[in-house]
């Protein structure tokens, strides 16, 4: 299983971004997949969750409303738009997919090495 991340940088508060993770190496129905962040001095903190064969999606409630994961079957990528950026997004995003095809709030089997988020005010 690979996962890579892309479309982190530097974005202004208040603006939008969207997220890419392209993953291969198993069939692309099998494992729920989902996103994470780590922040210096935050820890692990799981922001949400997609079920590949039905569409269902799970967030964590810091960032209900604000952040919108999506797939993109043809490209086979899992995609995070974060709208209305604050300063507290700064992180690294993690893709990460569990080793089942539904959600739960944990930590993903298998993880990819993340793309750091910086917010300038």
């Amino acid at each position: 299983v690979q996962l890579v991340e892309s479309g982190g940088g530097l974005v202004q508060s208040g603006n939008s971004l969207t997220l890419s993770c392209a993953n291969s190496g198993y069939d692309f129905g099998d494992y729920a997949i989902g996103w994470y962040r780590e922040a210096p001095g935050k820890g692990y903190e799981w922001i949400s969750c997609i079920e590949p064969g039905n569409g269902l999606t799970r967030y964590a409630d810091s960032v209900k409303g604000r952040f919108t994961t999506s797939i993109d079957y043809v490209k086979r990528l899992v995609r995070l738009h974060i709208d209305s950026v604050e300063p507290g997004d700064a992180a690294v995003y993690h893709c990460g997919a569990h080793a089942w095809s539904y959600c739960v709030r944990g930590q993903f089997r298998y993880e990819g090495q993340g793309t750091q988020v910086i917010v300038s005010k």
